[in-house]
């Protein structure tokens, strides 16, 4: 006997979010599903896959009053778990532990009764909080400007990094390097700074997570590091002017073989 289901009841739905759920790589998230108004789904076939996979699209299945998970996708395994108790209110959310950049993507939450079935679209997204920027001192150039460097590594997805100076106010780059490879985006700023600030700031941004650097330019330590450069520059050319006053020295003190043989010496 075939069993008879209807598309849609009018009286309950499936729900999920309307927005997407944000998770954090290596932490859990929840991904929301219930029926609306509240019933127990305990007695019936609760199913989580994901819709924009083209093969082995299982994440989670419930059914018979039991996780039935044979034909589960191998990267989700011992990932998932649906709370029992909570199915009894009709809350059918989905943890899912130590996520991962691959668990990005579309997610269907699919709830079947003997009488009726309806599924809700769950839209995941994945974030890595990289590295803390570091801030590199690149020298001057010739018109006393201070170069720096600000680097952060690690994000997914891209982040954004900005200058800032002493008051919060944004400072324009002079060059954007940005690069992607299986750690996931670096970002590279480079900056010169012609006021004296007391501080500048680098910060990256993803969506909320924040993570800045301050280096101090007093005029003060301007004044040093333009001195300090100066002294090196300086000493580095009497090195070698001496290396070669001493180079003539020696050619010229030393006598040839036969003369010393003359001599006695």
């Amino acid at each position: 006997m075939k069993l008879q289901v209807s598309w849609r009841s009018e009286q309950h739905e499936v729900v999920g979010p309307t927005d997407p759920v944000f998770a954090v790589a290596g932490e859990d998230v929840i991904l929301p599903c219930s029926v609306k108004p509240n019933i127990s789904v305990v007695d019936m076939r609760v199913e989580w896959f994901r819709p924009d996979l083209k093969e082995a699209q299982l994440v989670h299945l419930y059914e018979d009053h039991e996780d039935r998970n044979t034909d589960q996708i191998e990267s989700y395994r011992g990932r998932t778990k649906l709370n029992h108790q909570e199915l009894q209110r009709g809350n059918a959310s989905l943890k899912l532990s130590s996520v991962r950049v691959s668990d990005e993507g579309l997610y269907k939450c699919f709830i079947q009764s003997k009488s009726w079935y309806d599924d809700a679209t769950v839209n995941v997204r994945v974030e890595v909080v990289g590295c803390p920027p570091v801030i590199t001192v690149d020298g001057f150039d010739h018109s006393g400007g201070l170069h720096l460097q600000c680097e952060s590594e690690g994000w997914y997805p891209e982040p954004d990094l900005e200058w800032l100076n002493s008051e919060g106010v944004s400072l324009s780059s002079e060059t954007t390097e940005k690069h992607r490879n299986e750690d996931g985006f670096s970002v590279k700023h480079t900056i010169t700074v012609h006021h004296r600030d007391d501080k500048i700031h680098c910060r990256v941004k993803l969506r909320h997570h924040v993570l800045e650097t301050q280096i101090i330019t007093t005029s003060k330590r301007f004044s040093s590091w333009g001195t300090s450069i100066i002294l090196i520059s300086v000493a580095a050319v009497l090195s070698v002017i001496a290396g070669i006053l001493i180079a003539v020295f020696a050619r010229k003190n030393r006598a040839p073989t036969y003369l010393r043989t003359y001599t006695g010496e």
